[in-house]
């Protein structure tokens, strides 16, 4: 049986935009592998892997969405088809670092995404203006990449550029969730968007949302593109969005932006009796929502069923039957909290010489809740538009590709 990351991408995958486009619209496949026949990126820390935001603190296996890039110290560049599965509303987290895959790096952290917008003008079959931004819960100190200035990206045929990705290289010796690099060639040029050739590199699945490098006249890298799609095979041509298309009525704005100030938020331990009326009430991490049989809404996570948050854990052990050691924050001493569905009573804590099988939950309150929440997803968004296919790489003929660690 596949495990469930490779399930998810797989799902992913089928949900591309398969959808045909005009003969002259802005048609490729969308796609996520890291770079094919490149090498490794050690420096280029500016370069993220999005993935799907874990819910547990133990027993729960990463899943690659995208690449994205910080353009701010809070804020990443990706591809709006990376938001499709989950929505704009979803629960995603970004890793720095240069492995991420199979395990991550020493070096490497998450950072939540507190919010995502996908670019107003994003047409999904023809991957104009595939371009989103996602404002992380805090600062990183880590250089962002620069940004064009207006009217200076000067973009011809035949200019080398470079792409960094995450993903699968089609290579044994290289798997995928490295972070990668390589050389490509300009081939075509429009106003917001261009094509682009092996040099002898080439973006792939894994690669979405990653970011299209050249150098301007003083010799410094610029972003001058977002991957959004490309051939089938990864071998002949990649499909890049324009991203000094994109600033004056999309990436500007959302930087002069900030997330708006917590004010008192309702305790952790007090959720299933309190009630919500929006996101600003609940502890980092929640988001308010409304739950099943139309009552009151509550502070929850969206992979999770309303419930309390109790002692620090750093495993479902330590929880008690029916409770789960949950992840509120990435990373932190205090990240990780055991988690009670409302009705239950809340399990004195375990020993701390209790074994790693002593009190293990039942599975029942876990699997409830990634139901609940892929109902929630695939019936409603609070702030975004319907979901759709995360990390997709759509290609022409009418095959899809999503993102995801591997094909398949």
């Amino acid at each position: 049986m596949r495990p469930p990351s490779v399930l998810l991408s797989l799902l992913l995958w089928t949900l591309g935009a398969c959808a045909p486009a005009p003969p002259d619209a802005l048609t490729a496949a969308a796609r996520t592998d890291a770079v094919v026949s490149g090498t490794d990126a050690p420096d280029d820390p500016a370069v993220v892997a999005l993935v799907a935001r874990r819910a547990r603190c133990t027993g729960e296996s990463l899943t690659l969405l995208c690449t994205g890039a910080l353009i701010a110290p809070d804020v990443v560049l990706t591809a709006a088809h990376c938001l499709e599965i989950f929505g704009t509303d979803g629960a995603y987290e970004v890793f720095l670092g240069t492995r991420l895959l199979p395990e991550p790096g020493p070096e490497g952290r998450f950072v939540r995404v507190a919010r995502a917008v996908r670019h107003p003008g994003y047409d999904r079959a023809s991957h104009a203006r595939d371009a989103a931004l996602l404002r992380l819960s805090k600062p990183v100190d880590v250089s962002p990449l620069p940004l064009p200035g207006p009217g200076k990206a000067s973009l011809a045929p035949g200019q080398s550029a470079r792409v960094v990705g995450f993903g699968d290289t089609k290579d044994a010796s290289a798997p995928a969730g490295q972070r990668r690099q390589g050389g490509m060639v300009l081939t075509e040029v429009e106003a917001g968007a261009f094509r682009a050739g092996p040099s002898p590199a080439m973006s792939c699945v894994g690669d979405s949302g990653g970011p299209v490098l050249v150098r301007d006249s003083e010799g410094r890298e610029v972003l001058v593109g977002v991957t959004a799609s490309g051939d089938v095979a990864c071998r002949t041509e990649a499909f890049n969005v324009r991203v000094d298309a994109l600033l004056e009525d999309f990436i500007h704005p959302f930087l002069a932006g900030r997330l708006e100030p917590r004010g008192p938020v309702l305790a952790l331990d007090s959720l299933c009796t309190a009630a919500c009326t929006s996101d600003a009430q609940c502890p980092a991490g929640l988001a308010c929502e409304s739950v099943a049989g139309g009552g009151a809404a509550r502070c929850l996570q969206p992979a999770l069923q309303e419930g309390d948050y109790g002692a620090v854990c750093a495993g479902d052990a330590q929880c008690g039957a029916g409770g789960v050691c949950a992840r509120l924050e990435p990373e932190g001493e205090d990240a990780c909290r055991c988690f009670t569905p409302c009705g239950q009573t809340p399990p004195a804590p375990l020993p701390e010489e209790a074994s790693g099988c002593a009190g293990a939950p039942g599975a029942s309150p876990w699997v409830w809740g990634v139901g609940a929440w892929t109902l929630r997803l695939a019936t409603r968004s609070r702030r975004g538009g319907p979901s759709g296919g995360a990390g997709a790489l759509s290609h022409r003929g009418g095959a899809c590709a999503c993102a995801g660690p591997r094909r398949g």
